[in-house]
């Protein structure tokens, strides 16, 4: 990406006009900035009051992605070459953080989507000596992105910034796919049972198979069997939830079921991402559900969703690293 890709100044502005549609946490109204959405021990992705209260107490319970500063710490994208996407995290004392915790294999989970969710990629870059982060970059098309790191800063708390960015060109926005309990990736079928509830957590379990046989040697990828990313139509309010057990735990098989418990934020409509691993790649399986009592918002046929072709993903691992 190079200088030709902006950051969209009126990020937060676009977060308040979306938000209106959907109430953020269990507060009504427009979304106002959010704190971080953190994952506790069980794997459940749960938004937490931040250690000692104050000023920050009235976003402690909204989701995580809708600020580009929380807690001191700013997202800053940078210049970058032609094909290439750089940020910085800068820390409280206003220089980049150099330093920070492994979650889950890694040190930095950058997740970008385009804003009408018709593109999804989950990468992990490469932290140079002065504090850049650098990866070729995600974004695969036209359109504004909204940009997610995930980390843990060394010492710190879990956070999760977002930004917008513009990569320049002509966009058809693309209707949200039907909500369906099925959904196929790269010859495999994905199948969902459990439904999101609105202010409680839920189980979701997502199953496996090829060429109508389950599939039973799912590969770790990340410390896990697999990775659920939520994201809630509008305002892309995120949440990152990691399965019930793992790999080498004796008791978390390797397939066919994944299964995780999750809490979302409010009543709306929202894209799931399940990333798993077999075969020797990463493939990203997408779901389109309802959670609580909303009318589904205008959609594809769920039979022909397109909804990450030029996104980037293009060969078998989706783009993954």
């Amino acid at each position: 990406m190079n200088t030709a890709t902006k950051l969209s100044g009126f990020a937060l502005g676009l977060a308040a006009v979306f938000g209106t549609a959907y109430g953020v946490g269990h507060l009504a109204g427009p979304v106002t900035p959010a704190a971080d959405t953190r994952h506790d021990p069980a794997g459940a992705a749960h938004d937490s009051d931040p250690p000692g209260g104050g000023p920050a107490g009235a976003t402690a319970h909204l989701p995580g992605g809708l600020l580009v500063s929380d807690r001191g710490y700013t997202m800053q994208p940078v210049d970058a070459p032609t094909g290439q996407f750089a940020f910085r995290i800068a820390g409280p004392d206003g220089t980049p953080v150099t330093s920070y915790e492994v979650a889950h294999d890694k040190r930095m989970h950058l997740i970008v989507a385009r804003r009408d969710l018709s593109g999804f990629r989950h990468v992990h870059p490469e932290l140079s000596a002065d504090g850049t982060w650098r990866v070729a970059s995600p974004l695969g098309g036209p359109g504004v992105w909204r940009a997610f790191a995930d980390f843990t800063p060394s010492g710190g708390d879990p956070l999760t910034l977002g930004v917008d960015v513009a990569v320049p060109g002509q966009l058809q926005p693309r209707p949200l796919p039907a909500p369906a309990t099925s959904t196929t990736v790269d010859g495999y079928t994905v199948t969902l049972a459990g439904t999101p509830q609105p202010g409680r957590t839920s189980q979701l379990t997502l199953t496996v198979s090829r060429d109508g046989q389950l599939v039973t040697d799912l590969e770790p990828y990340l410390g896990a069997y697999g990775h659920l990313v939520a994201l809630r139509q509008g305002d892309l309010a995120y949440l990152h939830v990691h399965p019930e057990g793992g790999p080498g735990d004796g008791r978390t098989p390797a397939g066919p079921a994944v299964t995780f418990s999750a809490e979302v934020p409010s009543a709306g409509s929202y894209r799931l991402y399940l990333d798993f691993r077999h075969g020797g790649a990463v493939h990203t399986a997408e779901f389109t559900v309802l959670a609580g009592d909303v009318p589904p918002a205008p959609t594809t046929n769920p039979a022909a969703p397109a909804p990450t072709a030029d996104a980037g993903h293009g060969a078998p691992g989706h783009g993954h690293n």
